[in-house]
Order: C-alpha cells, then structure tokens, then sequence
C-alpha cells in the first residue's frame, strides 16, 4: 500500500503542516457554505450542560429580536434560505433546547436534525494550490475588557478612546462605506480631539478596546461605563502580532494577548511601530445592557461567534468542531470540543470564510480564555427543511423575543 519514496525514520521530527491561509477572502459574490449529505453530517452530541442549554436559549432570543427587525430581511435570501426559513429556523432550534429527550440521547439528537434540518458546512480556507477549500476554519477568541477608566484626562489616564467622527462616511445602514483616517493618523495627529469619549491608563489595553469593539470600564467614582460598537474607521485589520513575529520580536507560537502585553510593559518606544501597523480602529458609544454585537442585540458568552457577514447568513444556529492542531502552534481551552452556538457578530480581523471568532465573556477570566483559543476546527450551520418552515412560523408567531427569558 505505501510507495518507495523518502520515508521517515522514529528518531526524525514529525514534518510541521504549514498553515492554511485562513485570512484568504472569497471571490466577490460568493458565499462560505454549501449544503451536505446526511452522510457527511458531523455526530450532533455536544456535551451540553444546564448551564449552556440556558445561554443557548437566551441567544435564540436575541437572534429572533434581530430578525424581528425589518433590516434584516435585507440579508436574506441567503443560497435557498429565505428570511421566513431563518426564523423558522430558530423555532426548531428552541424545540431542540427544550427536549430532555433530545439532548439527552446521543442516537437520537443527529437523526432529528437529519430528519428536520438541511446542513450547511463552510468552505473554509483555500488549500495550498488553492485549487479548492479545505473545509477547515480558524476559530479565535473574543472577548469583553474590564479596565480602570475616567471620563476626564489626568496624567495618569490618557489614552483616549473615541466617539464615531460626524464626518465619517456611511451608508444608508450606518455602516461605514469608505475609508476614514488611519489609526495612526487618529491617535498620532490628533485628528479627534475633542471627540473623547472616555481616558485609560494603559495605551495597551486601550488598543485591546479597539479590536475588542467593547468595554465595561470601572470609572473613578465607582460607577461602570458601557461602551459599545458605533463604528469603525474603513480600513482592514493587519496583525501588529504578525509584523512583530516577522520582525523576530516574539516567536509565533508566544502569540498571545499576555505575550503582547508584556513586551509592550517592557519595550513601549516599539508602540507606534506595531499598534500602527494596525490601520483599522473603532468608535463608541454609551451602551448599556450589552455587550451588543454588529446585529444590535447582546451576545452571551460561550453561544455567540462572529464571522464575516459579507459570506455567513447572520443570527443563524451553528455547530463548531474544535480540532486544534498542536503541530501548528494551535491551542483551546475547551481542547477537542463541539457545540451549537449562535452567529450574531462580525470579527473586526475576519474577512474570510476561514475565520471564525468565539466570544467568551466579560473581564480577566474571558481574557485568558479568549488568549488561549487558536484551533482549527469545522463550521456548520442548520437551516430547518423548507416543508417544515408554516410549521414552526405558527408557533413563533405572537411571541416577543427581545427579553432574555425562555
């Protein structure tokens, strides 16, 4: 069965795989996923606790308070995915999450999703002669910071983060439609001034602010400030992380927030070079009740992932397969996992169908989760068959999902 080529001996390093081009965007116009077999579903048995049935439910909610929302009719169709099958879709969700019997049989949980649900899989990254995709994405974390802040500049607190430009191009949406200044042009040429929203102490955590597009920031009076996504500057996300391992700085496989944040404690001369590598940053607003996601609704930790919205179809179910490769540097706090989450975000470093981000919370512990999370893995999504769509639209309908109860 084998062939006569080189071949290795035991005492030889096993080969590194080289690494997928995760960040490659798809053509203009094409979209992430494509519907699979039965046969090549993956086995739906996530190990589901109380406490992840109740964050799944509370995720349904918001995607179904997005879908409420008449801009939302404007993403969909999506391929074969009208906006009625979407919501209809979330119902049949929702009736999984309230079946002991479901989610309590490993046998019975994938033959009810055959029976009742198509099944998308992503496309994921391009192979290495990018003469097809791989089927394999990259899944990251994110998370919400939880840092000292004042309203007012003082010597101790100022690093600014800012208020969304009245002079920033947009859409009918809101959204960005054009490029605005740079990073370094905001933070270096005062391009802002003025529009402060709040100060911190650290230029580091700042920065984490920014890519994060969240805070919950403790004011000097005690009190918690809120801020949320209000948009960002137009410009595509580049890895300081990336220039600072080409460079020699720090080896590819230290790369991580802690990693990141101890050179900069220790070398902050070297801030401008790598932060600015960096053009793409984001503007607040004062948000409470959140942190919201780019679909205006809140996510909930360990339920939530964010992609690009330009290829997914938002605020669907989908199921993540984690199969982090140690071989390529690859790690996850949850080890080889899977699990439904809900697709309510858009990564500000993901532009790809081979990207995917997992929100992991608020404050220090969702930090060093969200740090620890490089793994390879599969990305599905559930869509409910077409006949079944009057069915569970009748039992949706009347319901009011913009409260997080069940």
């Amino acid at each position: 069965m084998g062939g006569y080529g080189c071949r290795r001996t035991p005492s030889d390093p096993p080969p590194t795989p080289v690494a997928l081009a995760y960040a490659q965007e798809l053509p203009q116009g094409a979209v992430a996923l494509q519907k699979v077999s039965p046969g090549d579903h993956p086995h739906f048995t996530p190990a589901l606790t109380a406490a992840n049935i109740d964050a799944l439910r509370v995720a349904v909610n918001h995607s179904l308070d997005y879908l409420s929302r008449p801009g939302s009719r404007t993403v969909y169709p999506y391929l074969d995915v009208s906006h009625d099958r979407a919501v209809a879709t979330l119902h049949a969700f929702r009736e999984i999450l309230s079946s002991r019997e479901l989610l309590g049989d490993p046998n019975r949980l994938p033959r009810h999703i055959a029976e009742r649900f198509d099944v998308y899989k992503s496309v994921g990254a391009p192979s290495q002669d990018g003469r097809a995709y791989t089927g394999k994405v990259l899944f990251t974390g994110y998370f919400t910071p939880t840092y000292e802040a004042s309203l007012t500049r003082t010597p101790e607190f100022r690093w600014p983060l800012y208020r969304r430009p009245p002079d920033l191009p947009v859409g009918p949406g809101g959204e960005t439609n054009g490029r605005y200044a740079t990073r370094a042009e905001i933070e270096g040429g005062g391009r802002l001034a003025g529009h402060e929203i709040v100060w911190l102490r650290d230029r580091w955590e700042a920065y984490v602010v920014t890519v994060q597009g969240s805070a919950r920031l403790r004011l000097r009076d005690g009190r918690i400030l809120e801020l949320g996504y209000a948009g960002h500057n137009g410009h595509d996300y580049a890895s300081p992380a990336m220039e600072m391992v080409a460079d020699g700085v720090i080896r590819k496989e230290d790369v991580r927030a802690e990693t990141l944040r101890r050179y900069f404690r220790q070398h902050p001369q070297d801030m401008d070079k790598y932060l600015w590598h960096n053009p793409r940053t984001v503007f607040f607003t004062e948000r409470p009740g959140g942190p919201f996601g780019s679909l205006n609704v809140p996510v909930t930790p360990m339920a939530t992932i964010a992609t690009d919205k330009k290829v997914y179809p938002p605020a669907l179910p989908a199921f993540v397969r984690l199969t982090p490769d140690p071989r390529k540097g690859q790690r996850s706090p949850l080890g080889a996992a899977q699990q439904f989450m809900l697709d309510q975000d858009t990564g500000g470093a993901i532009r790809a169908a081979g990207r995917a981000d997992l929100y992991t919370g608020v404050g220090d512990e969702a930090e060093k989760l969200a740090g620890e999370q490089l793994s390879e893995g599969e990305l599905y999504y559930l869509v409910v068959k077409e006949h079944l769509v009057p069915q569970y639209l009748n039992r949706g309908a009347g319901a009011n999902y913009s409260a997080d109860s069940d």
